[in-house]
């Protein structure tokens, strides 16, 4: 039987990321995203539903993150689930938790007026990206007049 583990998240940062080092000097940072579900109670009333996820991004991503992000941002997230397991040193338990490691993070607008970004490109063992290059607004409204040109190619 074949194996996916595959995640997709569109969400808001809580948190500024946190960058560190490891020992051999790659570059990790942890950021903390709230991903919001409406929900309707079958009664008209609508509600949202917050889940709360620690992603973990490494390499050029994880500098990007911490230099181009902050609390409240959008960002799309894509990875993979991670088990982490240890034992609780003061009760002696072990102890787990499900996180993301984020394989590619795309900057969104951050709600407030911004204008979003690039992306931080891919994570482990990437080094060719050195930072986000500047990207066209995708989508979302209405192309101005002198922005259409009647030989452009329909995009699908």
């Amino acid at each position: 039987m074949a194996n996916l583990n595959k995640v997709m998240l569109i969400g808001n940062l809580t948190r500024d990321p946190e960058l560190r080092y490891t020992p051999k000097g790659t570059a990790v940072a942890d950021l903390g995203l709230a991903v919001n579900r409406r929900v309707s109670d079958g009664n008209g009333n609508w509600s949202d539903e917050t889940t709360f996820v620690d992603v973990t991004v490494w390499g050029n991503t994880a500098e990007n993150s911490q230099k181009y992000l902050s609390k409240g941002r959008g960002v799309f997230v894509e990875g993979r689930l991670q088990l982490d397991t240890w034992e609780d040193k003061q009760s002696g338990q072990k102890r787990s938790k499900l996180k993301v490691v984020g394989e590619n993070v795309q900057f969104l607008p951050d709600g407030r007026g911004g204008s979003g970004g690039g992306g931080g490109g891919r994570s482990q063992g990437d080094e060719s990206s050195s930072s986000p290059a500047p990207q066209k607004p995708q989508g979302g409204s209405a192309a101005s007049d002198e922005d259409y040109d009647e030989g452009d190619d329909i995009p699908f």
